[in-house]
């Protein structure tokens, strides 16, 4: 499930601070508690996906040990856009666990 929230994972990251690549991944790892599993490619694709659409921006920043990185930033665009899909997800988690309270019960009626 989670696979399909990386473009609102990635918002949530950039809400809190400007990021680049590696960074906004270890922070991704960090967040999951190590238990997802994410290509640096997937990321990337993301952050294509998200720039697109007006969501995020890119600017290089200064040569940091031998390496220019590229940062990410949200736009206000993105910000509206993590909202929405926070909100989303908020609902969805509460039919989901009214449904599994639901089959809690059922399940201990037939004992």
């Amino acid at each position: 499930m989670l696979s399909g929230q990386i473009d609102t994972l990635v918002l949530y990251i950039l809400s809190r601070d400007n990021s680049y690549g590696l960074d906004i991944y270890k922070q991704l790892k960090d967040i999951t508690q190590h238990r997802f599993e994410l290509k640096e490619t997937t990321l990337y694709s993301a952050y294509k996906r998200l720039e697109t659409k007006g969501y995020i921006t890119s600017y290089w920043g200064d040569e940091t040990n031998g390496a220019r990185r590229k940062y990410y930033s949200i736009t206000q665009l993105g910000i509206e856009e993590l909202i929405k899909m926070t909100d989303i997800w908020k609902e969805v988690f509460r039919i989901l666990l009214s449904i599994y309270e639901t089959v809690k019960i059922d399940a201990e009626k037939e004992k």
